[in-house]
């Protein structure tokens, strides 16, 4: 339960009620403020005894009543005046009972001149009206059920409280529509007086003793209408407090309830009146749901009765007026400030730093930057310093000065490493003192996290020369410390100092040398250094070396390692690969290092070389007794039987003997082959294996000698007649394809020649290059067309006699061209066998397709 606590001032001789403070962690909804200018002063002689709210026109009286525009007032007192009167216009009603007149409710329209009504409350309920001619006429809504303890009006409709119970009036129709009998008569109506307050229009919420309920005033349906009212009302809820009411009031869709309570001394279990209480509630259909409770401190709660306390309201401003016989204090709807002013009270700062960046437009009070700086210096007392220095990043933004101010902070009480991670590196820049001082601080106690920052932080936040002496200073005690000497070596990068990074990059054979040399292009400074980078890494160095050539020649390179062969042969043996033709100059000397320092890599590089001496390749590999190498030199020398007579005597590998007589395709040395082969029956089996296609078996097998026992000769000798069948198929299906692909072939030559040849007046004739055509297309003509598509006059014939023999008795006639053939195409196809064994064939069109008819 949340506690409102105020401190009361004013007179030394005024006796004052202490607060009792609850620690809760539930933040209260409303709070609290006494009213002042006078109201303390009037309070300390009379007793207030009502009280009713408006932004306008507040009036203290035994029962004041304003509508809702605030500009008329209704006023009755004990002693039986009753006065409506207008504030701002001269219109009055004024009338004096015979009887106390205890409560008064004006129209809530009562500015509309049809809506001047008001009623009044004493042993009846009266009703007044102005008539047309300005008249007031009174009339009797209810009595004979005891005093009228409470109205309520709300547009058209009148509520009201008696002794008996809460009845509803609709002002339009003239009918009393419900009657909501009293829970619990046990109670004096005079001592727990019933709370009325509408919702809205159609809803009435009723409060007493301890019993809540919500009525909805609802439309009758026509045909439920007989005699009844056209309004019935619907109890929606209806549920029970812990306490006694003395007040209701509407806020948003909860309520707000003031609380007469009683309890009982512990020491003398005696009942007594406690601190009365506001409480906010969520109604639900038969109970409701505390949201918020606050014991309320007013002036002389211990002698008040549930009676004595009222509670007003304000719609428009959430504004509860709690009024007692000596006090009266207004709560208030808790805004944003109110929020974060309880969350720092909590000491909840990150959740009002949150609240207030939410709300900033809101906020009046507060600012996010002095929220966030508690909050710092809250983790800070806290000893939380990496949170502290981590919420430094949100809370000083780019504001340089906080940023330095806070570093300091930290300095004092020993924390500047927690802080460092976080410094602003870029906008804001700080001053380099501050940098400086952080670094020092790791220097002399923590070199990794002094490594850290000069590889994070960027060269121009500090002075380079001031950090280079201070690393310098400790390495005179530590020389040989790697991480000292690393950032050294990139500070002096920073510095632009690239020999002597450099130099420590290859004490250390750091692997960022190779990134260093690219990136600031060093390579004039490599050049006595190539031995250093090689033996670091090797791969690296040489991929480095071979890629700047232009930089570093090839020749610089195989001076410096000519006393290190090892890694000679590594550089010549990648700038081979790279390109056979670069370092040709150096493929003699490249014989010897792969002899020495890679053997398998010799072969392919006497196979891919056309620069090596082969003479000096052979006597290296006959010393060295390098048989394969050797074998490959003699054969492309030209010397294939000493090669093929070493692999037989030095390998004794028949396989390979066999692979290198078919590479070479020799017949003498299959037969020199066969010669060594014949008394070995290891080699006469792998012979009979692999010779079949390409030497005829049978030379073999004579001269195999009777009894000799040859393994698997079975197997070989299948293999061979396998092999011969396989050969022989093989013949004759190509025969077969063959034939049949010279058949087709021939085929479509003759549907080829047999094709037609369109004439027409474009073509020429070859010889005379006239129009093949004649013009008078009555004339006799003949003409020759070879397949080739030249075409000649017969008289043009470059051989007339042999173009005779070619025509025969196939010439065109003139007949052929009557005027019956016009817009007809005439094609001759010619035949004889001598053109076609020239590939030549004779058509022969004639088209007289210019004759239209």
């Amino acid at each position: 339960m949340a506690e409102a606590e105020e401190q009361e001032t004013g007179s030394l001789e005024e006796s004052t009620d202490e607060s009792e403070e609850e620690e809760s962690e539930e933040e209260p909804k409303l709070k609290y403020e006494r009213l002042s200018n006078g109201v303390t002063e009037i309070l300390q002689k009379d007793a207030a005894s009502c009280m009713t709210v408006h932004d306008k026109s507040p009036v203290k009286i035994n029962q004041v009543s304003l509508d809702e525009s605030g500009e008329h007032m209704g006023v009755c007192a004990e002693d039986g005046k009753v006065q409506v009167f207008g504030l701002y216009s001269g219109e009055e009603f004024h009338e004096t009972f015979d009887c106390p007149i205890k409560i008064i409710a004006v129209h809530p329209h009562f500015v509309r001149s049809s809506c001047k009504q008001f009623v009044t409350g004493g042993k009846k309920l009266l009703l007044f009206e102005r008539s047309w001619m300005s008249r007031w006429k009174s009339s009797v809504l209810h009595e004979g059920e005891g005093n009228i303890r409470s109205v309520k009006w709300r547009g058209h409709l009148i509520a009201w409280a008696n002794n008996m119970g809460v009845k509803i009036f609709d002002i339009t129709s003239k009918q009393r529509i419900t009657n909501v009998p009293r829970d619990d008569i046990s109670l004096r109506p005079d001592m727990y007086p019933c709370s009325l307050c509408w919702k809205d229009n159609v809803t009435l919420i009723i409060g007493w003793g301890t019993s809540v309920k919500i009525c909805s005033v609802k439309e009758r349906h026509a045909s439920e209408m007989r005699d009844l009212p056209s309004r019935y009302v619907e109890i929606v809820s209806q549920f029970e407090t812990e306490f006694y009411i003395s007040g209701l009031a509407p806020l948003c869709d909860q309520l707000v309830v003031l609380s007469y309570v009683k309890e009982v001394s512990e020491k003398t279990e005696r009942e007594y009146c406690a601190r009365p209480r506001l409480d906010i509630i969520q109604p639900l259909s038969e109970t409701c749901e505390e949201i918020s409770s606050d014991a309320l401190t007013v002036r002389g709660f211990q002698e008040n009765e549930c009676r004595d306390y009222h509670l007003e309201y304000s719609e428009g401003e959430s504004l509860f007026y709690i009024v007692s016989p000596r006090d009266v204090v207004v709560a208030k709807e808790r805004d944003q400030d109110d929020h974060i002013d309880w969350l720092l009270e909590k000491k909840k700062y990150e959740e009002a730093l949150m609240a207030a960046e939410i709300s900033q437009k809101n906020i009046k009070r507060h600012k996010i930057l002095d929220i966030g700086l508690a909050y710092i210096n809250h983790l800070v007392a806290r000893g939380e310093y990496d949170i502290a220095a981590r919420k430094c990043q949100k809370i000083l933004g780019k504001n340089a000065a906080l940023w330095e101010y806070e570093v300091y902070k930290f300095k004092e009480i020993g924390q500047l490493k927690a802080i460092s991670p976080y410094l602003p590196r870029g906008d804001p820049v700080l001053k380099p003192l501050i940098y400086e001082m952080i670094l020092h601080e790791f220097l002399e106690s923590d070199y990794e996290g002094f490594a850290t920052l000069i590889r994070e932080w960027p060269g121009d936040l500090y002075n380079n020369s001031v950090i280079v002496q201070a690393v310098r200073d400790h390495l005179k005690k530590d020389s040989q410390n790697r991480t000292l000497l690393k950032t050294l070596a990139e500070l002096y990068t920073y510095d632009k100092n690239y020999g002597n990074a450099l130099e420590i990059y290859l004490t250390l054979r750091h692997k960022d040398v190779f990134q260093l040399i690219h990136k600031h292009n060093l390579f004039s400074s490599i050049k006595d250094k190539i031995v250093l980078l090689m033996d670091f890494d090797s791969e690296k160095a040489v991929d480095m070396l071979l890629d700047n050539e232009d930089k570093i020649s090839i020749k610089k390179v195989v001076e410096e390692l000519e006393d290190r062969p090892e890694l000679q042969h590594v550089y010549l043996h990648k700038l081979f690969k790279r390109d056979h033709h670069k370092g040709q100059r150096y493929h003699e000397k490249q014989i010897s290092l792969y002899a020495e320092f890679d053997r398998p890599n010799l072969l392919p590089f006497l196979r891919d070389s056309i620069h090596c001496p082969l003479e000096k390749a052979l006597e290296i590999c006959q010393q060295r007794n390098f048989v394969e190498e050797t074998v490959y030199l003699l054969s492309r020398m030209g010397n294939s039987r000493s090669a093929l007579k070493m692999i037989m005597e030095e390998l004794h590998d028949v396989d390979k003997a066999i692979e290198f007589a078919k590479e070479q395709d020799d017949a003498e040395l299959w037969e020199d082959l066969i010669l060594y082969s014949i008394d070995k029956p290891p080699f006469i089996t792998g012979l009979l294996n692999n010779i079949g296609t390409h030497v005829d078996p049978i030379l073999l097998i004579h001269r195999i000698k009777e009894g000799m026992e040859i393994p698997n000769l079975r197997d070989s000798l299948v293999k061979i007649l396998q092999d011969y069948n396989l050969q022989i198929l093989l013949r004759e299906g190509c025969k077969k394809i063959l034939v049949a692909d010279s058949l087709s072939l021939l085929k479509k030559m003759h549907r080829t020649q047999m094709k037609g040849i369109l004439v027409d007046e474009e073509n020429i004739c070859e010889s005379c290059l006239s129009p093949i055509l004649p013009s008078d297309a009555a004339k006799p003509f003949s003409m020759v067309v070879f397949h080739c598509r030249h075409m000649f006059h017969k008289e043009c014939l470059p051989v007339p006699s042999m173009v005779s023999g070619w025509l025969g008795h196939h010439q065109l006639e003139s007949s052929w061209c009557s005027q019956r053939d016009v817009l007809k195409m005439i094609t001759i196809l010619l035949g004889h066998p001598l053109a076609q064994s020239y590939n030549l064939h004779l058509c022969l069109t004639v088209s007289l397709s210019h004759q239209k008819k």
